[in-house]
Formats: structure tokens, C-alpha cells, sequence
């Protein structure tokens, strides 16, 4: 029974270290200089890199051409990553652009909304752009001034139909007494005459 428990610590000991070493060989394989970012591209270094310790210190290690091709790899990320920045400097740069013109056009619109709408409240008087509130009132003053001179035009022509009419009245009893006066001035005459004839007659008679 005690045999069979340490067989048993033993084979799962093995199966740890088994699977532990599966593991590192895994991790080893994939850390290369061919491919990964950057930081695996070091972890593969470290890994491969010797070390040996002088006066204390710890040294590590490493080829000259991982060293190489490591900076190649570190020279083409960022060179990569300069073109990125490049792009993205163009595109915050075409979008920059394209906000300026849509705020252009936005002022523009509402510019031309603002004058839309002002020119929808407002009214031409005399080639002038005023409010409906006071063309209105212009008008209204206006059509109320038209109507007092109406008003005084019809009472002054009225007041003169009264005055022409009392003006041909005057002028019908004027002719009226003329004529009566004329009527008694010719009777007077016209007995005035017979009675100077009456009077030549008497005379030529008395001779």
C-alpha cells in the first residue's frame, strides 16, 4: 500500500515535469526573431543568451547576429510604425479639413437660415427690410391717416355743396328781387312816360 502511494507521487511528479517541460519546449518555439512583437523578440534573446558573472556582476551574453537582426526587426517596427503615424497624420489631416468645411457650410446654413427666417418675419417698406410688428403698424397708420383725409375731404366737400347750394339760393333770391326791381323800375317808367305824354297832350291842347 505504501509502495503503490509513492509509485503514484512519482508518476504525477513526472507527469508535472513532463507537462512543465512541454510547456518551456512550447514557449521556445514560439519565441523567435522571425516573427512576434517585439517584446517576445527580447524574451527570445534573454532566452538564448548566455551569462557568466565578473567582479559580482552578472553579464549575459548574446550573438551578434541576433543582436543585428533584432535591431533590424526593432528599425522595421518603427519604420512601420512611422508609416502608420504618417497615415494617421494624413487622415486626422483630411478629417481636420473635412470638419473646417463642414463648419464652413454649417455657418453658411445657418447664416442663410438666420436671414431665411429674418426675411420671413420681416416685410419690404419702400425697399427697406422691417419687422411684420412695425410694418404693420406703418400700414395701419397709413390707412388711418387716408381715412382722416377722406373723412376731411368728404366733410369739406359737403360743407361746400351746403355753401354752394346756400351761395345759389342767395344768388336765386338776388335775381329774384333784381327782376321784381328791374319789373318795377320799367312799370315806373313806363308811367312816367305816359304821363309825360299825357302832360305834351294837355300842352299841345292848351295852345
Amino acid at each position: 500500500m505504501k509502495g503503490l502511494r509513492i509509485l503514484c507521487t512519482v508518476i504525477t511528479l513526472f507527469t508535472i515535469n513532463l507537462q512543465f517541460g512541454q510547456e518551456e519546449k512550447k514557449e521556445q518555439q514560439e519565441l523567435s526573431l522571425d516573427k512576434g512583437n517585439i517584446n517576445s523578440q527580447f524574451e527570445f534573446i534573454y532566452k538564448k543568451s548566455g551569462n557568466y558573472r565578473a567582479d559580482g556582476k552578472k553579464y549575459e551574453v548574446v550573438r551578434v547576429i541576433s543582436l543585428d537582426k533584432l535591431k533590424q526587426n526593432v528599425l522595421d517596427s518603427l519604420n512601420v510604425y512611422s508609416k502608420k503615424e504618417d497615415g494617421l497624420k494624413a487622415t486626422i489631416k483630411g478629417h481636420e479639413t473635412t470638419i473646417a468645411s463642414l463648419e464652413k457650410k454649417l455657418a453658411e446654413t445657418s447664416n442663410n437660415l438666420s436671414a431665411v427666417t429674418e426675411e420671413k418675419d420681416s416685410m419690404s417698406f419702400l425697399g427697406i427690410l422691417v419687422s411684420k410688428g412695425t410694418y404693420n403698424v406703418i400700414l395701419w397708420t397709413i390707412i388711418a391717416c387716408l381715412l382722416l383725409l377722406l373723412i376731411g375731404f368728404i366733410y369739406k366737400f359737403r360743407r361746400s355743396n351746403v355753401l354752394t347750394q346756400e351761395a345759389k339760393t342767395a344768388l336765386s333770391e338776388v335775381e329774384t328781387e333784381y327782376e321784381d326791381h328791374r319789373r318795377r323800375a320799367l312799370e315806373r317808367e313806363q308811367k312816367i312816360s305816359r304821363q309825360l305824354q299825357d302832360e305834351i297832350n294837355k300842352y299841345k291842347k292848351s295852345k
